[in-house]
């Protein structure tokens, strides 16, 4: 059973900077996983994925946050983490992780919202 929590939200100024984590526990490591994600859901909106972590391969982003945000992996702590930077109020959502082996498993999100 593969949990993932959530953790690092909260309230910021536009331009400034926040940290997401990702904690990952259950018989597995993040570096056994198919993928890893990141993905946001704003108020009225179709959830998206902001950026996309193939083990082994390369990660990409979606282009409204391509060059701001930056998705990482600590394997000693099985924890993946969302680097926010330069952040604007459309960046305003619930943030969750995700992650794909045999199956997707998904956190239940944290807030993060932006002030002008």
């Amino acid at each position: 059973q593969v949990q993932l929590v959530e953790s690092g939200g909260g309230l910021v100024q536009a331009g400034g900077s926040l940290e997401l984590s990702c904690v990952v526990s259950g018989d597995i490591d993040i570096g056994s996983a198919n993928a890893v994600v990141w993905a946001r859901r704003a108020p009225g909106k179709e959830r998206e994925l902001v950026a996309i972590s193939y083990t082994g391969a390369s990660t990409n982003y979606d282009d409204s946050v391509k060059g701001r945000f930056t998705l990482t992996r600590d394997t000693a702590k099985n924890t993946v983490y969302l680097q926010m930077n330069r952040v604007t109020p459309e960046d305003t959502a619930v943030y969750m992780c995700g992650l794909f082996k045999d199956k997707w498993t998904w956190g239940q999100g944290t807030q993060v919202t932006v002030s002008s």
